[in-house]
């Protein structure tokens, strides 16, 4: 067996001015070589784990530490971070708070020249890191012009470049779109098995992590539930269930079928696994999509939102938007897809105003956004930013959720009355008091949804609101956006967090490199693998295991969720149906 890289014995800690514990008694060893996986729900620790393998925790942060972390034969107490650097390099789930410099190669350059790597080898290591990451040609721009996706990748390049003997990464592939997630994953495996680069990562991302993990960590409270490989620990659907979190897809779709008294031995944890297994049930296939939920939903009266030949470049030249035309309707559900960089988020701040056409036009109820002021627009279109931090002004939770309501001349009665029943619609009473900054990720994000549920507004985009969430943070987010549908708001979400959307989406647009491929109901758009592979996307699991009985039967199953692939089975044992 591989000797240990590091340890952790007995390791607890809690934070400057806290009573709680948020490691308790962790022991773990990481062995030479290793690609180990950190699973669990917001909260659970992961982080701070994730910190105390550079002695950042507790140097850095202070507080109470107990037990020990020796790393490449280095006790973390012992030793200064800027040591202890040399042997672990860490990737941060924001990136904003790694880059420094004021231009991509630059970026990447900066540790290797603090290491003192010969100038020839830096220039050799630049291309293939960027070209790893999928930030190639984009050497001379500057950080601060890159999409939220694209300085994560930056941020992992330059770790990449420094090539540690352990890679430690929180939520790295957060906010990439599937592909690039993936591309993320293989090139760090590569590191792993070509270069003997021992891996630590804390992600949700759980096909992924199936996939290429050799082992992993279930924490949960600040204490190591249980560990094992992927197989050992996705299986326990119930325990991941209980825990809220997301097994892969495949998993949940054979515990369906399980359920439902199909003989399944062994519950698939990776894709591959998941076609073999469910080829021989083909014959049990019995459903298909009706027409009715292939065509587009009925849409009567004067579109609500109206883009007309939209063409967008900014002041640097780069042209964001290339003729794009959409209608929208009130009552509408609508997904909003596409790799990083597609133009996503540029589209739909025409909406609000925030940015005008270079060409074309953009009109909300009939009326172009050239002659609507910013206020009147935010009236009636609400908007959440991917970075909630973005949008945060005020030092209570409750005095931010006022803010805006204060500068519409609404009385004070209509301002609290709309303050208490949007706090009270996100769960945010016991923390109005609280500095909204304070608060977990999670909860700032509720925060601004607060803010903008107030205003009322009739059109709510949700910009990226998974990004950084767990999978019962993101669903709670999600089931808001439900809410906000049914109780008649047009709802608009941009994310490429597919697997999350298809219980909630009912029409999907396709954008790739600032142009629109495809527009359609969400059970269409979702087996055009092509239409998605165009712009770095990829269907969910459930959706590929669909066209895999697809091929296997001649029966085109438009399937979207786990639930949908076993309900389209028929068991043989019992002759009822899911």
């Amino acid at each position: 067996m591989p000797e240990a890289i590091a340890t952790f014995d007995k390791v607890s800690y809690m934070y400057p001015r806290s009573t709680a514990l948020v490691l308790r008694d962790i022991s773990l060893e990481i062995r030479k070589g290793e690609f180990l996986g950190l699973i669990g729900p917001s909260g659970a620790g992961k982080t701070t784990l994730c910190l105390a393998f550079n002695g950042i925790v507790p140097q850095f942060y202070g507080g109470r530490f107990f037990g020990a972390v020796n790393v490449a034969g280095l006790d973390t107490l012992e030793h200064p971070i800027s040591t202890l650097a040399r042997y672990v390099g860490i990737v941060l789930e924001n990136p904003e708070t790694q880059i420094t410099a004021t231009s991509v190669e630059n970026e990447i350059a900066f540790a290797l020249e603090n290491l003192k790597v010969p100038r020839d080898e830096i220039l050799a290591r630049i291309p293939r890191v960027l070209e790893a990451v999928r930030l190639e040609g984009m050497e001379h721009r500057h950080p601060q012009e890159l999409s939220g996706g694209q300085k994560q990748r930056l941020a992992i390049a330059a770790m990449l470049a420094v090539r540690p003997s352990l890679l430690v990464l929180d939520e790295p592939t957060s906010q990439l779109d599937p592909v690039g997630a993936h591309e993320v994953f293989r090139t760090v495996q590569e590191l792993n098995r070509e270069l003997g680069v021992t891996i630590v990562m804390a992600s949700h991302a759980a096909e992924e992590l199936a996939e290429y993990a050799d082992r992993l960590v279930l924490l949960n409270a600040g204490q190591i539930v249980d560990e094992g490989p992927p197989a050992k620990l996705y299986t326990q659907v119930e325990l991941m269930q209980q825990l809220h979190l997301r097994p892969p897809g495949v998993t949940r779709t054979f515990h369906y079928l399980r359920k439902a008294g199909f003989s399944i031995p062994e519950l698939p944890v990776t894709l591959n696994q998941g076609i073999a297994a469910i080829k021989p049930l083909a014959t049990a296939c019995h459903r298909q999509a009706s027409e009715g939920q292939l065509a587009p939903a009925p849409r009567d009266g004067r579109p609500l939102v109206s883009v007309t030949h939209l063409t967008h470049t900014y002041d640097d030249g780069t042209q964001a938007l290339r003729d794009i035309s959409l209608d929208i309707h009130r009552g509408e559900y609508v997904l909003i897809t596409g790799q990083n960089g597609a133009g996503k988020s540029t589209l739909v701040r025409h909406f609000l105003r925030l940015l005008l056409p270079t060409d074309g036009e953009v009109r909300i109820d009939g009326v172009p956004t050239r002659d609507l002021s910013i206020s009147a627009l935010a009236r009636r279109v609400g908007y959440v930013a991917q970075n909630p931090d973005n949008q945060i002004f005020n030092t209570t939770v409750e005095q931010e959720i006022a803010f805006a309501l204060r500068y519409l001349d609404m009385a004070t009665g209509e301002i609290r009355s709309r303050t208490e029943r949007s706090m009270a619609a996100m769960g945010l009473q016991d923390v109005r008091d609280r500095h909204p900054l304070s608060l977990p990720r999670g909860e700032r994000a509720r925060v601004v949804i607060a803010a903008i549920l107030a205003l009322e507004p009739e059109v709510v985009i949700f910009d990226e609101p998974t990004t950084g969430q767990d999978y019962q943070g993101a669903r709670a987010i999600l089931r808001l956006t439900k809410q906000l549908h049914n109780a008649g708001k047009t709802v608009i979400v941009i994310t490429h967090h597919l697997y999350l959307m298809a219980e909630y989406a009912e029409r999907v647009i396709v954008m790739g490199k600032g142009t629109l491929l495809r527009d359609a109901p969400i059970r269409v758009v979702f087996h055009e693998t092509d239409v998605l592979a165009s712009t770095y996307l990829t269907p969910p699991q459930a959706v590929q295991l669909a066209q895999a009985l697809t091929e296997a039967t001649g029966i085109p199953l438009l399937c979207l969720t786990p639930q949908e692939v076993a309900g389209a089975l028929v068991c043989d044992t019992t002759g009822r149906s899911l």
